[in-house]
């Protein structure tokens, strides 16, 4: 396949300096991770956004949190249509198979996916209508978010719909049958939060998300 090239020579680097160090002084750690599997007490659901780093913020090790991301953190309805669903697939083992005590969707201030949702429902993005457009596709989970702040003060409108979509996330996840199960057996409990990139805090849901606290 001609179309693999050698990985770039600073990741090289990288990776020996990661095992010549954290890995050499933590290798019964890894080995135990490797031998006995995988018991995270955690899944976390966030966004691509390469200035988001859940296990930086919570100085998670590696066996913590089980990590899925996409676009905008979100979680589609439960849908069993035989298509393709890698979010829902991940949600299905996280609960089913590894147990998770916790699911906690991560939101982030200036999310691009969140401003292309609010772009294309505004009508100022006529690409993202466009029924080839993956990324579109993926954001008209959220349209029903951006129907609930349109009519916030424009200003308003975006940072609002940063935090719908973590509320969304988790109304979808209670369609799962499997979640709500684990929820209303006291098995699973849900969180939403959102990371402010440029201050360092974190806004925590409470009350069906009509309040947001700093924690």
């Amino acid at each position: 396949m001609h179309n693999v090239r050698p990985l770039p020579q600073y990741l090289v680097s990288r990776f020996h300096g990661w095992k010549a160090t954290s890995f050499a002084d933590n290798r019964g750690w890894y080995r135990r991770l490797a031998d006995d599997g995988q018991r995270p007490r955690a899944m976390v659901i966030s966004c691509c956004d390469s200035r988001v780093h859940v296990t930086s913020i919570f100085g998670a090790d590696s066996g913590e949190f089980f990590i899925h991301r996409n676009i905008a953190n979100l979680v589609p309805p439960y849908a069993p249509d035989g298509l393709q669903h890698g979010t829902s697939a991940t949600i299905e083992y996280a609960v089913t198979a590894l147990k998770v005590a916790h699911v906690i969707v991560v939101g982030h201030t200036s999310c691009g996916g969140v401003a292309g949702c609010h772009a294309m429902c505004s009508g100022k993005a006529p690409a993202l209508e466009e029924k080839t457009s993956f990324v579109g596709r993926w954001m008209d989970i959220l349209r029903p978010g951006y129907e609930r702040v349109k009519d916030l003060p424009e200003d308003e409108q975006i940072p609002a719909l940063e935090r719908e979509a973590v509320m969304i996330s988790i109304e979808n996840l209670m369609t799962f049958p499997f979640v709500e199960a684990a929820v209303e057996d006291g098995a699973l409990s849900l969180h939403g939060l959102v990371h402010d990139i440029r201050e360092g805090t974190l806004w925590q849901a409470e009350d069906a998300g009509q309040r947001w606290i700093s924690i």
